[in-house]
């Protein structure tokens, strides 16, 4: 059985070592490509307010959660089917899960934006730039455990005709881009590197933006997260208790046996399973103490918290 070593401040590694919170790496920034030079595209224009939102899903979105109170699986019921679900998504989940709702100056400006363009010699993609002009400061929901690059630290690696990085694993053992021969698609796919290469991650980065908020939340909550190495004879009493989240599968960087990463949700509740194996890593988050509790007296597994 793989080992996890405690830390006063529990962070777990799945992965045979330990995690530091908040620990302060150099982004590794190879030599960026640069691209043709870009037509001017204001980024103020692309911040959406909540009634643009909320106005899309009446149109013809399903974004539930304001009014069904705090269960994930119930607010993305239906899935991200476009990037103004994932905004509806996260104005919610800051609001119902964290306790502190987005506001104006959670977003990065124009101005820094259209320096990260400048810099870049290209757009960015508006999923990109409108998830950042959203809510690209706060730390609380992307930046806890694999960060989200701030624009200043955006750049291009020279793989697979450029890869547009935009999150990075806190060691740099692993990062997140968007290929730059998608990069004019408005919501384009997203791939991950690690040491396998760089393999998908999933079709739209409006999704990445969900799993990124979602994953990040799980490791700023303090003593509301615990993790466990899951025996399979417990998968039922998650299936009997806990919805599946409609998230597409998407991998673990770590190793294949890690993969894939499915969520779960309950009032409350959220937990992560990482791969199908005997014994893969669970990674639970409560809205409360109790919240966690309840998980961990339904799932009575080796908790390491």
């Amino acid at each position: 059985m793989r080992q996890v070593a405690h830390h006063e401040n529990l962070v777990v590694s799945p992965h045979g070592r330990n995690y530091v919170p908040n620990a302060v790496v150099r982004v590794r920034r190879p030599n960026k490509r640069r691209m043709r030079p870009a037509h001017r595209m204001a980024p103020a224009s692309l911040l959406l307010n909540h009634r643009e939102c909320r106005l899309h899903a009446e149109e013809g979105g399903n974004v539930r959660g304001v009014l069904d109170g705090p269960d994930v699986a119930v607010t993305l019921r239906g899935g991200v089917r476009t990037r103004f679900h994932a905004w509806e998504f996260v104005r919610w989940f800051a609001d119902a899960w964290v306790g502190r709702p987005v506001e104006p100056e959670d977003g990065c400006t124009a101005d820094e934006l259209a320096a990260a363009e400048a810099d870049l010699g290209f757009e960015l993609p508006a999923a990109l730039s409108e998830g950042y002009a959203l809510f690209g400061r706060r730390d609380d929901l992307i930046r806890q455990q694999d960060p989200l690059v701030n624009p200043s630290g955006l750049y291009v690696d020279d793989a697979l005709d450029g890869v547009l990085v935009f999150r990075r694993e806190n060691q740099d053992c692993a990062f997140w881009g968007i290929p730059l021969t998608q990069i004019e698609q408005d919501d384009p796919p997203v791939v991950v590197e690690s040491h396998h290469g760089w393999v998908p991650f999933l079709d739209r980065m409006s999704l990445a933006w969900v799993e990124l908020v979602l994953s990040e939340s799980l490791f700023a909550a303090g003593n509301l997260y615990d993790a466990c190495e899951l025996p399979d004879a417990l998968m039922p009493d998650i299936h009997a208790r806990y919805a599946r989240v409609a998230l597409p599968d998407h991998p673990m960087w770590a190793s294949e046996d890690d993969s894939p990463m499915r969520w779960y949700a309950a009032p409350g509740r959220v937990i992560r399973r990482d791969g199908l194996q005997d014994q893969s890593w669970i990674h639970a988050r409560g809205r409360t103490a109790s919240d966690l509790e309840t998980i961990r007296e339904q799932l009575p597994g080796p908790w390491v918290g």
